[in-house]
């Protein structure tokens, strides 16, 4: 993470964080290095729906593909970009371990990753399995894909 700070910086590009299933774990990632506040905006922790609609995912398309969904992962990631106005948004959802009774549907143990470059208006997608047996290893192992995506876009 810290080359991703380091580079952020050097392009004078910021970013923002939506993230349900990681708890946070990308803006706690990011703010562990030295000189994040001059890349991460803000960050936001919806891990219920009611809190991502307030932060504008369409409740249309939740009904539609699930919560958990690529489609849902994006609209993340484009509306904490819009709503902070940073270069780039990162959204995370998914299931770590566990049946969600409050959302039956989507994918178990699946993860959906969508950074958001709004200077060029385009997604960078990543759908990952996480099989670890913790739900710590699973966050980590998201923080990382995260991480790699962040290094080839940069």
């Amino acid at each position: 993470m810290k080359e991703i700070i380091e580079k952020l910086t050097k392009l004078g590009k910021t970013i923002s964080t939506m993230e349900s299933c990681t708890g946070g774990g990308i803006a706690n990632a990011i703010t562990n290095i030295e000189g994040a506040s001059e890349v991460l905006k803000f960050s936001a922790v919806t891990y219920s729906n009611e809190f991502k609609i307030k932060m504008g995912v369409s409740s249309k398309v939740i009904d539609k593909y699930s919560v958990y969904s690529m489609e849902v992962a994006k609209e993340m990631s484009k509306n904490i970009s819009i709503f902070t106005s940073s270069n780039y948004g990162v959204g995370i959802t998914g299931k770590l371990n566990r049946v969600d009774p409050n959302n039956q549907y989507g994918e178990d143990n699946i993860v959906f990753i969508s950074i958001y470059d709004s200077d060029k208006d385009k997604y960078y997608n990543e759908k990952l399995e996480v099989l670890d047996k913790t739900r710590a290893d699973n966050k980590e192992l998201v923080i990382q894909k995260v991480i790699d995506i962040l290094s080839s876009i940069l």
